[in-house]
């Protein structure tokens, strides 16, 4: 049994909220997120500290790349990309922590791409479709061979970290965010789950309680408006 909790994009003090909220219940089981700590909120230092500090596992997300590349590899289509996403309130939140930028970006840069457990396949947008033909037939016996495709497409628009496209179902539950819906929205066609309620635009931050492919519980919790105003 695992919980796994959607983009939380500088919403410190929900996060702190709905983590309180799944600890109370569900004291003992570990607490992945699908990415995006960054960006759009006002606390992006605080929730990555957070996350490090209690040790939530987290995949990257888009936003998360672009941080990083921001400052490690400035001519590249990720940070480039990153003026225009709403990094100005991240930026804001390090502007008194400066000492540990480089220690949060290097954590981001080590965190994987994906985690195939037992009980689901997290990661931040999912495993499109279209990639459907470059698999074996038999790809769901043995998911280690979407390692290449994962690795060698996450910049591109249908990667990883990008993708909007329909995602292919792997023979698992697959966990994702990336895409705001006002609820979450699961998928039965590709039996993926979209966990990102749009934290960051003032409706919830939510999380899934999961247990081999199943849905035990969703926890949502509103946006404290001190992440957002």
């Amino acid at each position: 049994m695992v919980a796994v909790i959607g983009d939380i994009h500088g919403c410190y003090h929900t996060l702190v909220e709905l983590y309180n909220r799944i600890r109370e219940k569900y004291s003992r089981i570990p607490i992945y997120t699908v990415g995006d700590l960054v960006d759009r909120g006002n606390h992006s230092y605080e929730v990555i500290k957070f996350v490090i500090d209690e040790k939530i596992l987290f995949t990257p997300g888009n936003h998360d790349y672009m941080f990083y590349h921001f400052f490690k590899d400035p001519s590249s289509v990720f940070a480039r990309s990153w003026i225009y996403n709403g990094n100005e309130m991240t930026l804001e939140s390090y502007e008194e922590h400066e000492e540990a930028l480089f220690q949060h970006i290097d954590v981001i840069k080590s965190a994987p791409l994906y985690y195939n457990l037992e009980d689901c396949f997290i990661s931040h947008a999912g495993i499109s479709k279209d990639f459907k033909n470059f698999l074996p037939t038999n790809f769901k016996e043995n998911l280690s061979v979407l390692d290449e495709i994962i690795f060698s497409s996450y910049r591109n628009d249908n990667g990883v970290l990008w993708t909007r496209n329909q995602l292919l179902d792997i023979g698992k539950m697959q966990v994702v965010g990336h895409t705001k819906q006002k609820e979450i929205v699961f998928d039965e066609s590709a039996n993926a789950l979209y966990i990102d309620t749009g934290a960051c635009v003032g409706n919830n931050l939510s999380a899934v309680i999961i247990e081999k492919n199943e849905v035990i519980e969703v926890l949502s919790q509103k946006t404290n408006l001190n992440d957002i105003i």
